[in-house]
C-alpha cells in the first residue's frame, strides 16, 4: 500500500462533547483519523466519542477513528471506532494509517508492532512508498442463520 502527500491532513484539532483530539488524517483507500493520545486508550470513552467523531462535520463521508498510545519507537497500542460498525477488535488499514501518522511525527521507527484488542499486527514502513502488514488470521466468531 502506498501513501502520497495528498492522502494526509496533519495535526488537525477536532472537538466533540468537550473533548479535543489533535490527529492526523490518512487515506489508505478508506479514511482514517489517528489521535495520538497520552491517556491510556482503555480509559477513553470510545463507545461515546467514536460515533461523535465518525459523524463530525469535518468528515462528511465519515471516517474510522483511532486512539493511539505510543509505547515505544516500535510499539503502538490502539482502539478503533470503525465507520458504520462501531468499536472493532482490529483494523488492518487502520494499523497501517497509525504507523504512517506516528512515523511522520518521528515517534516510531520502520518496524512497528501495533497492539489491537484482537491481537498484534506488524507494520513495516520506511517513511515512503509501500507499507507491509503481517499478522495472524484467526476465526473469532461463527454463526448460522435459519432460512
Amino acid at each position: 500500500m502506498d501513501v502520497a502527500a495528498n492522502d494526509l491532513l496533519f495535526d488537525a484539532a477536532i472537538e466533540v462533547d468537550g473533548v479535543r483530539f489533535v490527529g492526523t488524517a490518512v487515506s489508505m483507500g478508506n479514511p482514517h483519523f489517528i489521535a495520538l493520545v497520552d491517556q491510556p486508550v482503555a480509559e477513553i470513552a470510545l463507545e461515546h466519542l467514536g460515533p461523535l467523531m465518525e459523524h463530525h462535520l469535518a468528515f462528511p463521508r465519515r471516517m474510522n477513528f483511532h486512539i493511539v498510545n505510543v509505547e515505544s519507537r516500535s510499539h503502538l497500542i490502539t482502539r478503533t471506532w470503525e465507520r458504520g460498525s462501531g468499536i472493532t477488535l482490529a483494523c488492518g488499514t487502520g494499523a497501517c494509517a497509525m504507523v504512517v501518522a506516528a512515523r511522520l511525527h518521528r515517534l516510531v521507527d520502520d518496524d512497528v508492532r501495533v497492539t489491537l484488542p484482537g491481537g498484534d499486527l506488524r507494520i513495516s514502513w520506511p517513511g515512503q512508498g509501500t507499507l507491509v502488514m503481517a499478522g495472524d488470521a484467526v476465526e473469532v466468531f461463527s454463526g448460522a442463520f435459519d432460512a
